[in-house]
């Protein structure tokens, strides 16, 4: 079970429960993997809405790395994720809101 008082978040892969975690490695890794962006211009794309697909790959793959995953984003191209891509987009979303601030009483009990 994902503990978000810690920043981590649940993701089902491939049938697979799946913690994940942006730790400081993680996001310096997913930093370098942006290229010239910035986490903080990763933060503002999600929250104006205008993040790509790539954005919630690198997230996705860097939560998955912060929670002990030692794969590589090309083994997720065709992994089946539950929810779909829209669960993905969410889940990539509150590894972010969660990296950077303390979770609300009711999302933490959900």
């Amino acid at each position: 079970m994902a503990n978000p008082w810690t920043g981590e978040v649940a993701l089902t892969i491939d049938g697979e429960h799946q913690v994940l975690k942006l730790t400081l490695g993680a996001l310096a890794e997913l930093e370098a993997n942006l290229g010239e962006d910035t986490i903080v211009a990763l933060v503002e794309r999600f929250e104006g809405g205008a993040f790509s697909s790539r954005d919630v790959l690198a997230l996705i793959v860097a939560g998955l790395r912060g929670g002990g995953w030692s794969g590589q984003a090309a083994d997720l191209l065709a992994a089946e994720i539950a929810g779909g891509p829209m669960q993905a987009a969410k889940v990539a979303g509150q590894l972010l809101a969660r990296a950077f601030s303390v979770p609300e009483v009711s999302e933490a009990t959900s």
